[in-house]
């Protein structure tokens, strides 16, 4: 430890005094001066020969060389030296990269809210008021303890693997480790030590420096992995660059060095997409995201089971980039993982098991499995060390050794207790003491990690930003990525502008070439009334483009990316385009069609006017989406919003007409002043011939009256003349002054600096929407009496106790007579020579290469290959769902070429799950067998099946609730289920695809969807499934397998045999032996 001689001097408070500010400013200076010396002459005393400028050379000017082992793009690309290199590189220049390590002691987390909610309809929102109520004076509302008593060091340049169930808190740990605690809440004497750095301070000054990574991809489907890598390297580029080396040349260097780790490259200059945009595949598009976390080269790194989607391979080989980085950088890196692969275990130093919030484990990784060894559990010999500690939380699962019944513990409570009792507990203990003692808080390291942080900030940004450019940089570069989107995805823009186009010309032919008659006041007002709205109302559609934007803005937000106002300024300058663009030929064809006043002034100021209206109108709109945190809470103020202001405007309802206590509205409705001007543009300074007089003289024995004796039946005009001045009609009619002209575009700036100010502010002040974990939401009056909050604790219960399955035994449960009746099949289906080719600019790539095969009934098929192999592709063929390309090749049903009716025969299971959130599970599986099964079937006979199909897949506990979303609604096992049996509720008679079923899922879930899928096929459905990351003793499971090599080539086709003996000897006998 530093003595008190070694402690920095006191930092001095913040002050609005200039001279305090600049002594801060200085002495920080001097600080990073200091260190920068500090870290040249150690890194020059360690370089051999005074090597260092090398470094420079190889490090970014080994591009240029393609056989260097530091060019990203060279097939001898080394990942290790690279890293090293630019650490040396780092160092040789008097800089370094930030490291971090965790401590936490009592660790309890905890939210508000129950398991169970009801569905917000009509008929019983109005009782969301009472419930709101009783929350708002401390009743209804219950504590829901999610974690409780963790204890934990991890050191800077170790990982830490997080085991534990779906819902047993392993996401809430890492959001907590991160600073994500939006929603939940710390108990006050939890401790969090981040090597000197609090808490408070890691999460709001540093946030970039802690980063949690979410299993869900989220990025713009738009742009292409080349751009949205090249504006994650861009934001974190720091201020103090290697001689010679340019902020565009860092980050492209740095984006291809990160992709050549994941495997990226070829993807470059592929779009994103998304589910519903084609782009890149699955497993790239999960390998983009983890490239994107990458490159904030944040020392404290949280990634949520961040191997869903990936193959094993790809899954190992992320971990071994974490190893990587953990050993150059010391980074420190917490990992959620299901399914791990014990390649992937074995990288990791420490392990922590979560069991329902407890904590049972905590220590390093190679030790887990013999403490659970000494509780009295056995671990089956196929089994993985991350699959049999996952086990333990598990009473189907898990195997107590003979002679340990009543020794071992069994509920959540007894295992915690167990560990606090353990020898290994205590030696945590001592661990976070040294760690507390050598890293104190606002200690020497505090201020070390604070120099290097500010020495990577831009230059004039505030120490405490947790961002690394400048407000303006960060304007900038949000403005290349709007550009980069607009480019990559014009379609919308150019459909709106062909629209409003489209629009212009209907409007004006409607009010075709008007006279200037006092006939013609009318429709010169209605015409005038649509293009103000018109123009108004063109940026409705963009609260949904800030909803669609809205969860990547937040991501890159928690990165320190930018600041979420950035994003909406940039967003605001890319759309001046368009709304000129728009403004101006909507404007112009209306106004010349129409004979509005033809003279430039006047033109000008209408053209003005409306482009004014736009402004303003975009700002009310992007204030409610951001004002609001659900897209509903944004379309229901919206829609009444619009409905106010057509009402009064002053065309609809003049202001003579209003009532009083809703004249007020009149006031503050910008489309009033914008109409207002308009009109005044219009009418004001001319004068209209008369159409019609009072008295008529058409009408016989009124034709001699002299002129001076008729008056003008138009509001405004004057005894004696034959024409109406146009002020005076607008004036008496709608009581519109022409002073008021410019008065109120003067007004209209003020609603525009205002709306759009309140806009940029919202978008820094309104938060996510806060998580209630995972809830069940029921219609009322259907919830189940007796609902089980926990279904953990068989043991404790009394429960029946299923023991773990053996690898080769049958499955149990057969199902019901009714059941293998209803799924018998006997249609074979095989393929031959299937080749796939698409056209992607102007060239064909070849993604299918001469696949064979077959499925047969009662059989479960494995479709497995790399990410990116053509699997998915295979089953959208094979299924008739591609859209594009050329299909070759043969595709039989029972030896006879697939008709037209095929895709009736068959049901498709998507890898997403994608369901109607408003409906129940019943709801849902209903519509699918009352519209996909023949008409011939009784409606009663199709429902009474869907009751079957609900048996079946053992969701009679929540078949009457609502889907909902991730959090409330469904959980991702309970959607996987299903998803699964909205297809079977067709009751398909040929087969039943099946894209990756468990992807995402943990060992226990993954091994309930294979018990499902192995029922279905005993009861005689054939079923060809693709898959990720099996375990041996998931693989075991099935019967066949199909596996694909890049590029879409069949690398095996045939049996599996007991224990892969059939599979392992043919890889064995071509030149490939298995490992030990």
């Amino acid at each position: 430890m530093a003595s008190p001689r070694d402690q920095p001097p006191a930092t001095v408070d913040d002050s609005d005094e200039t001279k305090e500010v600049s002594i801060e400013q200085e002495r920080r200076a001097s600080l990073v001066q200091e260190l920068a010396r500090t870290y040249t002459n150690q890194s020059r005393a360690s370089a051999p020969g005074g090597a260092t400028s090398e470094h420079n050379d190889h490090v970014f000017d080994a591009q240029s060389d393609p056989d260097s082992p530091l060019n990203p793009n060279s097939p001898k690309f080394d990942a290790r030296a690279w890293a090293k290199s630019l650490v040396a590189l780092a160092e040789s220049e008097g800089t370094s990269f930030t490291s971090s390590g965790v401590c936490f002691q009592n660790l309890n987390v905890f939210g508000y809210g129950t398991t169970t909610d009801y569905q917000k309809d009509v008929g019983n929102v109005w009782l969301e008021g009472i419930g709101l109520a009783r929350k708002a004076l401390g009743h209804g509302k219950s504590r829901i303890d999610i974690l409780r008593d963790f204890d934990g060091v991890v050191r800077s340049g170790e990982m830490l693997v997080v085991l534990g169930p779906p819902g047993s808190g392993c996401t809430t740990f890492l959001k907590t480790v991160a600073g994500e605690t939006n929603g939940i809440y710390l108990n006050d004497d939890a401790y969090l030590n981040y090597r000197g750095i609090s808490s408070k301070e890691m999460h709001t000054n540093h946030r970039g420096e802690a980063i949690y990574t979410a299993e869900v991809d989220v990025h713009f489907p738009m742009l292409t992995v080349d751009e949205t890598l090249t504006f994650a390297a861009q934001a974190r580029v720091p201020r103090h660059l290697p001689a010679g080396v340019t902020r565009p040349m860092y980050a492209n260097h740095l984006k291809d060095v990160v992709m050549a780790m994941f495997g990226i490259s070829h993807t470059k200059n592929t779009r994103v997409g998304n589910e519903y945009i084609r782009g890149v595949s699955g497993g790239e598009r999960k390998r983009v995201t983890i490239s994107e976390a990458s490159l904030s080269l944040a020392p404290v790194q949280c990634w949520d089971n961040s191997t869903r989607g990936l193959d094993s391979a790809n899954a190992i080989e992320f971990c071994k980039t974490l190893r990587l980085q953990a050993e150059i950088f010391n980074t420190t890196c917490a990992v959620s993982i299901y399914q791990s692969p014990q390649s992937a275990y074995d990288l990791f130093d420490k392990a922590t098991l979560i069991y329902e919030g407890r904590q049972i484990f905590f220590g390093r990784a190679d030790a887990a499995k013999q403490y659970f060894v000494n509780l009295g559990f056995d671990c089956p010999p196929r089994q993985t060390t991350p699959d049999f500690l996952t086990s333990i939380t598990s009473p189907q699962e898990r195997i107590v050794r003979p002679g340990w019944e009543g020794k071992s513990p069994r509920t959540p409570d007894e295992f915690a207790a167990a560990w606090k009792n353990s020898q290994e507990y205590r030696e945590l203990q001592k661990d976070i003491e040294n760690y507390k003692s050598a890293h104190p808080v606002d200690g020497p390291d505090a201020t070390t990690f604070r120099a290097k942080r500010e020495a990577q900030q831009a230059r004039g940004q505030r120490p405490k930003s947790p961002y690394t450019m400048s407000y303006v940089q960060q304007v900038l570069l949000c403005l290349w990525r709007a550009y980069r989107r607009l480019i990559g995805s014009p379609d919308i823009t150019i459909g709106q502008l062909v629209g409003n186009v489209s629009m212009a010309f209907i409007i004006s032919s409607v009010f075709y070439n008007l006279p200037m008659t006092t006939g013609s006041f009318y429709q010169r007002c209605a015409l005038l009334f649509f293009a103000v709205l018109m123009n108004a109302f063109s940026s409705a559609l963009e609260i949904l483009t800030l909803y669609a934007q809205r969860g990547i803005v937040e991501k890159h937000d928690r990165y320190a990316f930018y600041h979420p106002s950035a994003e909406a300024f940039a967003s605001m300058l890319m759309d001046m385009p368009y709304k000129i663009s728009n403004s101006i030929v909507f404007n112009l064809i209306l106004y010349f069609m129409t004979n509005l006043r033809r003279e430039p002034g006047a033109f000008f100021f209408f053209l003005f006017t409306s482009f004014l209206t736009v402004l303003v109108m975009s700002g009310i709109f992007r204030s409610l989406a951001s004002a609001s945190r659900t897209m509903s809470q944004a379309m229901v103020p919206a829609a009444i919003l619009i409905l106010a202001l057509v009402m009064f405007t002053g065309f609809v309802i003049p202001i003579d007409y209003m009532l009083g206590w809703c004249r007020w509205i009149n006031y503050i409705d910008p489309v009033a002043y914008a109409f207002e001007s308009l009109m005044i543009n219009e009418f004001s300074g001319r004068r209209y011939l008369c159409t019609s007089f009072i008295p008529n003289p058409d009408v016989p024995g009124y034709r001699d009256i002299p002129d001076a004796n008729r008056v003008c039946s138009a509001v405004g005009s004057v005894s004696g003349e034959s024409y109406v001045r146009g002020e005076d009609y607008i004036t008496k009619s709608f009581r519109y002054l022409p002073r008021n002209k410019w008065r109120n575009i003067g007004i209209l700036f003020g609603f525009i600096i205002f709306f759009n100010g309140i806009y940029i502010a919202l978008t820094e002040l309104v938060t996510a929407k806060k998580s209630k974990g995972e809830i069940l939401v029921f219609r009322r009056g259907y919830r189940p009496a007796q609902f089980k909050e926990s279904k953990g604790d068989l043991e404790a219960t009394g429960g029946a106790i299923t023991p773990a399955v053996p690898v080769n035994a049958a499955v149990t449960e057969k199902g019901s007579e009714s059941e293998k009746q209803n799924l018998k099949h006997v249609n074979v289906f095989h393929w031959k020579d299937v080749c796939y080719d698409v056209k992607i600019k102007s060239e064909t790539r070849r993604i299918l290469d001469h696949i064979d095969g077959w499925v047969k009934p009662g059989t479960l098929t494995a479709l497995m290959g790399v990410s990116g192999a053509g699997k998915t592709t295979l089953l959208d063929c094979l299924a008739d769902r591609t859209s594009m390309g050329v299909i070759y090749g043969e595709i039989f049903v029972n030896g006879q070429v697939r008709g037209k009716s095929f895709q009736r025969n068959i049901g498709y299971v998507q890898q997403q799950d994608l369901h109607l959130s408003t409906t129940t599970v019943r709801e849902a599986l209903n519509f699918s067998a009352l519209l996909r099964q023949p008409a011939s079937v009784p409606r009663r006979e199709k429902l009474a099946y869907v009751d079957e199909v609900i048996r079946l897949l053992d969701m009679q506990e929540y078949s009457e609730a609502v889907i909902g979303v991730l959090g409330e609604g469904l959980n991702v096992e309970q959607r996987k289920r299903l998803t699964i049996g909205v297809e079977l509720a067709a009751k398909p008679p040929l087969l039943l695809f099946v894209d990756e079923p468990t992807s995402g899922l943990d060992s226990q879930t993954s091994w309930a969807i294979l018990d499902l899928l192995e029922k279905l096929a005993k009861s005689g459905q054939a079923i060809l499934c693709t898959i990720h990351q099996p375990s041996a003793m998931l693989f075991q499971r099935f019967d066949r397998l199909l596996f694909l090599a890049s590029g879409g080539k069949t690398v095996y086709f045939g049996d599996i045999g007991e224990n892969s003996h059939v599979l392992t000897s043919y890889f064995e006998r071509n030149g490939f032996p298995l490992s030990s």
